[in-house]
């Protein structure tokens, strides 16, 4: 029988990828919640392509 250390790794592996998200997402105008897709792996990488090639960037200000 297998134990449920798993999905204690899992959780605290997905809780240090999200944390970081949700501080950058709301810097390139995108919503924090949305910083929950990056828990599941595909989730993070579809993040990072949008963070990464976002045309306009705004700062805290809305200034552009």
């Amino acid at each position: 029988m297998m134990g449920g250390g798993g999905i204690v790794w899992y959780i605290l592996v997905a809780a240090a990828v999200v944390v970081p998200f949700w501080k950058i997402l709301p810097r390139h105008g995108i919503a924090a919640p949305y910083a929950l897709l990056a828990a599941i792996p595909v989730g993070a990488v579809i993040l990072l392509w949008i963070v990464a090639f976002r045309d306009e960037f705004r700062d805290r200000d809305g200034r552009g």
